[in-house]
């Protein structure tokens, strides 16, 4: 029910859907601007899709927090924990669960959304993953979702957006090569660079999360305003 209102909100442009193999397991492997990204990528896509995401979203408190995990869980995203020092293998292991089954697993390798629009190093997850389970890597580049809902607005602005699939990536080169850093981490450049090619950002040679906190930790510490006595 919810592809079909988003489709006619958002009327997205797409580009490259016939990538999308009909069958079998795969990774579609995408940039990621906005919190809208996790509901209009599945929207346009033939069959079911399903995406990690944190925690958090699926356990927020009161009637909000439960229309939020709701609308996840019916977008086809399971929850992973991302704190601890296992949160990586964590990620990992759920996503090679829904490979296992023949299934289409979404990811977003920059691990968090891009804050100022640009695209930013990979994380080598979706590298272990694909290897490990010897499946394709779809990319795919969201076009216009950091203008309709950039990080901190509430609600999406109505306006059209782009979708773009790029040919499939073929790794069997890298077969039995998943626990090697030097190919993991060569992997994931390589499907960075495909999402860069669709996407024509700007790319970031650093983790996103690391910049982030580097940003708000130089930011100048918020004035409040003297309360009157």
């Amino acid at each position: 029910m919810l592809g079909p209102v988003l489709r006619v909100l958002f009327r997205p442009r797409i580009e490259g859907l016939e990538n999308i193999p009909e069958d079998g397991a795969a990774i579609v492997a995408g940039n990621h601007l906005s919190f809208s990204d996790h509901f209009l990528m599945p929207a346009i896509l033939k069959r079911r899709i399903t995406f990690l995401a944190k925690a958090e979203y699926f356990t927020g408190p009161g009637i909000k927090g439960k229309l939020t995990a709701t609308f996840f869980r019916s977008a086809g995203q399971i929850p992973v924990d991302r704190s601890g020092k296992d949160a990586g293998q964590a990620a990992i292991r759920e996503g090679l669960g829904v490979l296992s089954k023949g299934e289409l697993l979404g990811i977003y390798p920059e691990g968090t959304r891009s804050h100022d629009g640009r695209l930013y190093k990979g994380k080598v997850g979706v590298a272990v993953m694909a290897l490990t389970a010897g499946v394709p890597v779809i990319p795919c580049a969201m076009l216009g979702t950091f203008e309709i809902q950039p990080p901190g607005q509430k609600l999406p602005k109505i306006k059209q957006v782009a979708i773009r699939f790029g040919e499939p990536l073929d790794f069997s080169r890298y077969a039995g090569m998943e626990n090697q850093k030097a190919a993991i981490r060569a992997v994931t450049d390589e499907i960075m660079y495909a999402i860069l090619e669709l996407s024509g950002q700007e790319y970031v040679d650093e983790y996103a999360a690391k910049v982030k906190a580097a940003e708000q930790e130089a930011a100048p510490p918020r004035k409040f305003p003297k309360l009157r006595r």
